[in-house]
């Protein structure tokens, strides 16, 4: 089978570093292989979609030297493909309505402010939840035995669902599916065999999983790389210092990158067109160096990202 793999930015702002980290390493994991990269915009989150980076996006990437197989891919015109899933999760008895609000699963995570919510199954044997406007979580078996994954990069995973995140909304209140619904759809019907991204998402891969074991669909391969922030460990897709990608800098910001992905560039192709950098990065690429980096601190001394 011919590797495919893909880069799917949500266009809520513009790409900055820890984006072409993102999408350098999962276009170096697949090209490396002799693989197709997709590409996909993650827009079903139309609150969130900034106008007009649905065409900056791809022109940013393109001056960066991307080269993606086929047309462009939105979760918008796949709103039929996430229905189709939700029904037979519903069919199977695999959901239920959820009508808590944001402040009492707030109270139910004060214990620990800073873990990830784990949500307590308030709704799970409240029938009339479904009355007025509710979301839709996927019911985890109290039999569920923990879901275990090798990530390319991360080496083994293991995370008891049930116990670590607690029910998990495939549906929101609004009406559109959530995330770990769409991605895992989205990935199935566009015959990705791997998905390299962000180490933030980790945690998330193993509700994914189960989701893709609900519906009958393979998993992919995962691999998360190690995501860029700021010497206090703020991520910095929500850091002042995320400016956006700039085309005239590209060979120097796509050097950056490597480096910060252990691939250890020749100083001189700092100052070489993309082209180039490419034509060396791909043949040169050793995920290796990766293994069990989920951060890159950077240090003040480290240029703007």
């Amino acid at each position: 089978m011919v590797p495919c793999g893909r880069f799917a930015p949500t266009p809520s702002g513009p790409l900055h570093l820890g984006s072409l980290l993102a999408a350098a390493g999962s276009y170096l994991s697949t090209r490396h292989r002799n693989g197709r990269w997709l590409l996909r915009i993650d827009d079903l989150d139309r609150d969130r979609c900034i106008p007009g980076l649905t065409r900056q996006i791809p022109e940013t990437l393109s001056a960066f030297g991307f080269e993606w197989d086929g047309n462009i891919h939105f979760q918008s015109d796949r709103i039929d493909d996430y229905r189709e899933a939700l029904a037979s999760l519903r069919a199977a008895g695999l959901c239920y309505a959820c009508r808590c609000s944001r402040s009492t699963l707030a109270a139910a995570q004060a214990a620990d402010p800073a873990s990830e919510p784990i949500y307590p199954g308030t709704c799970r044997a409240v029938p009339r939840a479904a009355s007025g406007p509710h979301a839709l979580r996927f019911a985890i078996d109290a039999s569920q035995a923990p879901v275990e994954f090798e990530d390319e990069f991360q080496g083994p995973c293991r995370q008891d669902c049930r116990l670590e995140a607690g029910d998990f909304i495939v549906r929101r209140r609004d009406g559109p599916v959530a995330y770990h619904l769409a991605v895992i759809v989205d990935d199935e019907r566009q015959g990705v065999t791997e998905v390299v991204r962000g180490a933030d998402l980790l945690s998330s891969t193993p509700r994914q999983i189960l989701l893709q074991r609900a519906l009958g669909i393979r998993t992919p391969r995962y691999g998360h790389l190690p995501v860029l922030t700021e010497p206090d460990g703020q991520k910095l897709a929500k850091s002042r210092r995320a400016v956006p990608l700039a085309a005239r800098d590209a060979p120097r910001q796509l050097w950056q990158v490597l480096e910060w992905l252990e691939q250890a560039p020749p100083t001189e192709l700092a100052r070489a067109p993309v082209k180039e950098i490419w034509a060396w990065a791909m043949p040169n690429w050793r995920p290796e160096r990766l293994a069990g980096h989920r951060e890159r601190r950077l240090t003040p001394a480290d240029p703007p990202a």
